[in-house]
């Protein structure tokens, strides 16, 4: 029996993990929020949850309810579904626990639960999770030459609290409010250039993002969020290039390589 892979979150590092797996063959299901905050949104299953289909290098991602998860998969899609607790893990008539993998892809960067389910294979990815105590085994997220490793004891790289590169890259909102797009993902900016502003429901007075520099906005958040002070809301690349925003980053893929590594290795472990 092929093993179903539950992936909890679709944003843009998810989805480079759901790609990696779907191209080796393995069925995948996708985890979401109501109201997912991905950034990357051109390269974010995540995005399913509000067009009902999105897809990423010719791979197909759909929004479905739990009964239509078993006909998406046949017919080559991968199924999106809104089950922010998992809840789908707790239902035999959806999933058999003893052939599940769970990805935890959410990147929440805080100390993570242990399933309450008893899974075979439970994958972390990143800062919170700690193999052997969390989960069976940890991916690190963090640049370098760590990147992708797989560790199944101990802990990855703690959060540093940084983005990777330069930091003005990270477009934030500088007030809580509802973000309104100046710009769309792909578009080249110049420096100083109004991206979007965040518009406050009481006063409904708006404070404006800018481009730091110049270059290519390679993500921004879905317009009409209602989005808290500080929160990461952008994403400017001064390489300038309109085709980087469609493709899944190296980083990501290089994530996805990490997590096939960890699933192989548990399949192998279970042949012998």
């Amino acid at each position: 029996m092929n093993y179903l892979v539950v992936l909890r979150g679709g944003g843009d590092l998810a989805s480079g993990v759901a790609l990696r797996l779907y191209r080796c063959g393995f069925p995948v299901v996708i985890l979401e929020l109501e109201k997912p905050l991905a950034v990357r949104r051109s390269v974010s299953f995540s995005e399913a949850v509000y067009e009902g289909t999105q897809i990423i290098e010719g791979i197909a991602a759909r929004l479905v309810s739990a009964d239509q998860i078993q006909v998406t998969l046949e017919a080559g899609e991968i199924p999106v579904l809104v089950d922010p607790p998992a809840n789908i893990l707790r239902n035999p008539f959806l999933v058999s626990p003893q052939f599940t993998v769970v990805i935890d892809a959410r990147m929440t960067k805080t100390p993570a639960e242990a399933l309450d389910v008893n899974i075979p294979l439970h994958i972390g990815l990143g800062p919170g999770f700690t193999a052997g105590e969390n989960c069976h085994a940890v991916v690190e997220t963090r640049r370098g030459h760590t990147l992708g490793r797989v560790y199944w004891k101990g802990a990855p790289h703690q959060d540093s609290g940084q983005p990777d590169g330069d930091p003005r890259r990270v477009l934030r909102a500088p007030q809580a409010g509802i973000v309104v797009a100046r710009a769309q993902i792909g578009d080249h900016l110049e420096e100083g250039q109004i991206v979007a502003e965040v518009r406050s429901k009481e006063s409904g007075e708006s404070s404006v993002v800018a481009s730091p520099f110049k270059g290519v906005l390679r993500g921004l958040i879905r317009p009409g969020l209602e989005v808290s002070e500080g929160l990461k809301i952008g994403d400017v690349d001064s390489r300038d290039d309109p085709l980087l925003p469609t493709l899944v980053s190296e980083k990501a893929l290089a994530i996805g390589g990490g997590a096939l590594e960890a699933l192989l290795v548990f399949l192998k472990s279970k042949k012998e």
